[in-house]
């Protein structure tokens, strides 16, 4: 017996206007803490200057709901923004390097020339050399 399996498994089924359950529920959660703000304020400094507070609110909930930059949503394209600030100029491309072999920390890219060094001081030029003819392959 064969099934079908879906292909675009990822992508969240719309129910109401366009909107996916989590959209819904983020529009409500922000709609519902714009209300709260709003009655709490409300009775101190007026309707209209409560009124403000509370739009920011529900306004910043619709954003965060509906916002796709990339076929990232806000959550994950936020992390990726922190993560590039905090790295900035930590991973410089460079001719040469190879991160994703034995001899490389993970994650972190070196230069030529200390790669080079740390396997000459491993006893490793053999290694180092094929390394080098399969980057002048590239």
């Amino acid at each position: 017996m064969q099934y079908k399996i879906p292909v675009q498994i990822e992508n969240e089924d719309t129910i109401f206007l366009g909107l996916s359950i989590r959209q819904i529920v983020i529009i409500m959660t922000g709609a519902g803490l714009g209300y709260s703000i709003f009655k709490k304020l409300e009775p101190s400094i007026g309707t209209e200057a409560a009124l403000i507070p509370a739009l920011l609110f529900a306004g910043l909930g619709a954003v965060i709901a509906l916002f796709k930059n990339s076929e990232m949503t806000f959550l994950p394209f936020l992390l990726n923004l922190i993560r590039l600030q905090l790295n900035v100029g930590t991973r410089v491309w460079q001719k040469g390097v190879d991160s994703h072999s034995t001899f490389v920390d993970v994650g972190y890219v070196t230069s030529y020339a200390n790669a080079k060094s740390k396997i000459e001081s491993k006893n490793a030029g053999e290694a180092f050399e094929t390394v080098e003819n399969q980057l002048s392959k590239i």
